[in-house]
Formats: C-alpha cells, structure tokens, sequence
C-alpha cells in the first residue's frame, strides 16, 4: 500500500516536469545556455553584450512576430526577408527621387509591406493557392521589385528611418521598436476578435468556418499583419545600415520560423505567442552571439542552428502527439 501511494504523486511529479519542459522548452532552453555561455566566457553577461544582442534579434523578433500570426492559422510566409527589403527600399527611393519627408517615406515603406502581404492572402484565401507557392511567388515578385527599383544598387534612406537604427539616450532603438511590435502582436492574439479566429482557423480550419467566422477576409489581414512586420523589420535593418540594400534580410524567413517554431508555436495551427516568439528570437541570437564570442567558425553556427530547428520541431510534434 505504501509504495502504491507513493508511486503515484511521484509519477504524477515526473509528468508534470515533462509537460512543465514542453510547454516551457525554450525559456528552459535560453536560461541553461545563458549559463552554459557564461562559463564559458565571461564577457557574454556584460551589459554591452546583452545590448547588442538585444540588437541583433530586433530584426528577427519583429520579422518572427508577424510569423506568428500566420503559423497560428497553420499557414506559412516565406516572403518576409523580401518584403522587408522591398519596404525599405520603397521608403529610400521616395526619399530620394520623390523628395517626401522622411516620416513619409516610412508611411510608405509600411503601406508597401501591407500591400504585399495582402496580395498574398487574397492568393492564398480566395485563389485558393497553398500558402508555400502564394508566399514563394511573393518572394521573388518582391526581391525583383527591390532589384529594379534600386537597379542593384543601395540607397540612403531618410532621418526618420535612420532614427530606427538610432539610440534614445542609452535605449537602442531597434530594442525599443521590437518590444512596441511584441506588445502589439500580443495584443492582437490575445485581445482581438481577430486574434481568436486566428487560433481557430489553424485549429480546424472547417469547423471555424461553420462557426461563423469569415475565414478568408480573416486569412488576408493575417498575411497583411505579416507584411506590415516585415516592413516595419527591413525600415529597422535599413535604419541601423542608414541605406536600404537590395539584398538585404536575404534569408531571414527561415530564422523568423525557427524563432516561431523554438517558441513553441505549431507548425500544425493552432498554437503559437508573442512571448514564446519572442524567446525563440533571442536564443538565436544568443547562440549566434555565444558561438562567435567563442571564435566557431560561422559554417559550423549555421550546423548548430539546424539542429535546434530540428529540436524544436522535434517538441512539436511530441506536444502534438500528447494532446491527440
């Protein structure tokens, strides 16, 4: 009887660690290698470290917030590094052959990621086209947009835009514009008519439907919102560089999913936070910061990144699994 009893709160500890390391895998994840970093080399929790890794996840943080909404809906976009660099670019062409004032030109630079996103929900929820290939073609339509507007060449972007690159007193900027975008993708996914359907759709797209939500209207100001971010992302990258470049965010799609995918959101819909996006964009900054403080050779951080994403897909479908 003795054992009997006590085996059972026992187990019932062992699986609330488990579930507790599920849910929480990230955060989990981001204080063990904070420590793990820091015996290694103890100039990585010096306060000009943490800033300029706050620094380096803005980008991905803003981009990966966006994400999110799409990924909730069990959606995907793969035009964001692009859409990026064409919001940025469109603000520095207006600013220097249309001669608008800066403020603007960034208006314009986030109205075009808008627009880009939005033509890729209406794609994908009225031309019934998968989001991969509706989000590809975006991809290249808007890095070629990018290269033609620029001719392949940078341009110098207005103050208003470097301000975002900027400091206010000691505060970066960009830190402070990926903490305004977190605040606002939280507020839409938890606050928002919106942002419940958003976990609808992705959890049964049908059932959604015959609850009466308008699924498609609710699917193009998903992949606008997505847009939007992504400006809002290459107006940063282009701030902290003072010129927009054609190639720029090249990439950058993959690392706002894995920072999705690292914080817990499903790539099945359904599932997914402003908080744990955020956490999955700064262990990879982290990583990233950790391993170059450690001279790792950038092909071998590119290894590591993998099998994190590998690892985080991996909880994923554990998580899935559980709750079937």
């Amino acid at each position: 009887m003795t054992s009997a009893t006590t085996s059972v709160p026992q187990s019932r500890r062992l699986g609330g660690v488990s579930s507790f390391l599920l849910n929480n895998g990230a955060l989990v994840g981001l204080v063990v290698l904070c420590l793990a970093l820091f015996i290694a080399t103890p100039r990585f929790l010096t306060v000009p470290n943490l800033i300029n890794i706050g620094i380096q996840s803005a980008v991905t943080a803003i981009l990966a917030f966006g994400m999110t909404f799409v990924i909730v809906t069990a959606g995907i976009d793969l035009s964001v590094g692009a859409v990026a660099a064409l919001g940025a670019m469109s603000s520095a062409w207006m600013f220097a052959n249309a001669g608008l004032p800066g403020w603007l030109t960034l208006v314009v630079g986030l109205l075009v990621g808008l627009l880009a996103g939005a033509i890729s929900g209406l794609a994908t929820a009225y031309g019934k086209l998968p989001a991969f290939i509706a989000t590809l073609a975006m991809m290249s339509v808007a890095r070629g947009l990018t290269l033609v507007i620029s001719d392949g060449t940078p341009l110098p972007t207005a103050g208003a835009v470097n301000t975002l690159g900027s400091n206010v007193g000691a505060l970066p900027v960009p830190i402070l514009a990926m903490a305004v975008a977190g605040l606002l993708c939280w507020f839409i996914l938890s606050r928002t008519v919106l942002g419940r359907s958003m976990y609808a759709i992705g959890g049964n797209e049908e059932a959604a439907r015959l609850s009466g939500i308008p699924v498609a209207r609710n699917l193009v100001q998903v992949y606008a919102l997505s847009g939007l971010f992504a400006a809002l992302a290459g107006l940063v990258l282009a701030g902290r560089l003072s010129s927009a470049q054609p190639q720029a965010a090249a990439g950058y799609e993959m690392d706002a999913i894995a920072a999705c995918v690292i914080g817990g959101a499903s790539l099945s819909g359904g599932a997914g936070s402003a908080t744990g996006t955020l956490i999955g964009a700064i262990l990879l900054a982290v990583i990233r910061n950790g391993l170059n403080l450690m001279n790792v050779s950038s092909f071998w951080q590119q290894v590591v990144i993998g099998l994190v994403i590998a690892v985080a897909v991996g909880f994923d479908v554990i998580r899935n699994r559980k709750t079937r």
